[in-house]
This record gives structure tokens, sequence and C-alpha cells, in this order.
């Protein structure tokens, strides 16, 4: 069975329309046809938006513009080296979600799963339809179907792990899902994380998790941080090859020049995901 119904399903729908709409329309687009698009009034989609996103529509316009990205990079930069005492100790909600995290040993990646026994589900999100992964001991994988499309995603994912056991069972996955998406509730405990991949890809995707919320960084100041600072091309096939999208932030990877670089789950997304904690970090 697929999540994506209830409460929080439905929400998410709203908001991956309304992200839709604002991004074809721009900051010329105006509240009332916004939420005529939305089938609301303005008032009641206003109050929906503000409460998911954390701003009004109007000021998640601003941070979707193109040229945000380069306002971040000259704002919000941050060197990994003090990235933790800003983001992991107590700053963005995000990385509140998971404080563990543990990875699969080399040898363990050199199976291509074999022997391991992987979940999955199809959930919505604020940036589309998302398709989780998971183990026992963690999200093992998140991809984005908005610009590839659900069977793009899905043929995607299982080729990482190809001797691997596939069951689906989103129930099983969901609590960790609300989680890692920002639903409120104490019920709920933190998103663990299980990172697959070769030891470079680790090293990287430890980096990208050092990022605070919010922030950007660079490929090169990724590479600096690793130890490997002529690794750049390398240390960028590594943040693409990123298999849990949102939660490790490969997103918050950007060229020195400001630009967006490469998203594996399309531009568009990018920068959803940019302008989403952008707004939701009051910047």
């Amino acid at each position: 069975m697929n999540i994506r119904t209830g409460e929080e399903g439905y929400h998410y729908g709203v908001m991956r329309r309304a992200i839709e709409v604002i991004d074809r329309g721009g900051e010329s687009l105006s509240l009332e046809e916004l939420a005529r698009q939305m089938d609301m009034s303005p008032a009641h989609f206003q109050r929906l938006f503000s409460r998911w996103v954390g701003v009004s529509p109007k000021k998640y316009q601003q941070y979707l513009a193109l040229g945000h990205a380069k306002a971040l990079l000259h704002d919000r930069f941050t060197t990994l080296d003090a990235a933790h005492s800003v983001g992991l100790s107590g700053g963005g909600r995000l990385h509140d979600l998971f404080m563990r995290w543990e990875s699969m040993s080399p040898g363990e990646y050199a199976r291509k799963g074999n022997g391991l026994v992987i979940y999955w589900g199809w959930f919505e999100s604020p940036f589309g339809a998302s398709l989780v992964m998971g183990t026992d001991k963690g999200i093992c994988g998140i991809g984005f179907a908005a610009e590839t499309g659900e069977e793009a995603a899905m043929e995607d994912l299982i080729s990482r792990w190809p001797q691997a056991e596939f069951i689906e069972d989103p129930m099983r996955l969901r609590p960790w899902v609300l989680s890692a998406f920002g639903a409120e509730s104490e019920k709920l405990d933190p998103t663990p994380l299980y990172l697959i991949g070769s030891p470079l890809q680790i090293k990287v995707w430890e980096a990208l998790l050092r990022i605070p919320s919010g922030h950007v960084t660079t490929y090169s100041e990724i590479a600096e941080a690793i130890g490997q600072p002529r690794a750049v091309r390398a240390v960028g096939t590594a943040v693409g090859r990123n298999p849990i999208s949102w939660l490790i932030p490969c997103h918050r990877a950007l060229r020195k020049s400001g630009g967006l670089g490469g998203y594996h789950w399309g531009l568009p997304v990018k920068r959803a995901l940019l302008a989403y904690e952008a707004a939701r970090s009051g910047l």
C-alpha cells in the first residue's frame, strides 16, 4: 500500500502543487491567484502554506528566485570545519532529526546488497512523490520522482544494491518518513540513516551531513574537508551518487560561481529544496 492518503499526505500534496505553481509563476503571482489554483480561499491557503513551509507564499517566492543560490553562497556559505558547532549542535531542525547514522563496511558494500533486506514505499512529500527505502538500521535511500518519473526512480535506487531483497512495506518506514519530512510530534523518534557506499562516498556524505540547514558549501570545500583537495571531480561524482536525498543534503553543494551545479533528481527539485530550507531557517 502506498502512503499517499491521510492528513499529512493531503497537505504534502497541496504544498507540492503550490511549489510547482509558484515556480512557474514567479514573484508576480498574487496570493489570490495562487489560492484559486489550489481551490482554497486566500486566507486558508496562506495559513496552511505558512504552517508547513514556515513563511508566507510571497516570501517563499523570493527564496525560489533563480538568483537565490548565489545569494546563499555569498551570505550563508559555511566551511565544514566550523559547521559542526553551527549546525549539528542546535542549528536547523533538520539536523535534530537524525543524530546518529552508521555505514556499511567496504566488504558489505562490495557484495552489492547480497544478504540485505531493504523495505520500500512511496510517500508524499513537499517536493512531490518520494520513494523511500530502508533497512532495519535506518533509511538507506530517498528518491524524488517529480522530474524523473516513478519508474525511473525505482530502477535507479534498486540498481544501487542489485543483490538485495526488496520488500514493499511502507508502514514499517512511515514513522521515520514523517519525522524526516518535518511532521511535528513528540511521539516520533529521530530518523536513523544507514549509509551504503564506497569508502570515498561515505566520507563525502558524512561531510554533507555537517552542513547546517539553510547553509551551503562548494564541491571544492568538501574536497578540502575530506583531505583530498585535488579530488573535486571525484567528490562531485560522490555527491551525485548520494542515495539518501534531502537527509544527506547534497542539494547544499554548489559551484564556486554560485551556480546550482547538477542534481540527480532534477534542478527544479534542488531549487525547491534550497528555498524550503532557507524559508524555514528564517533567512
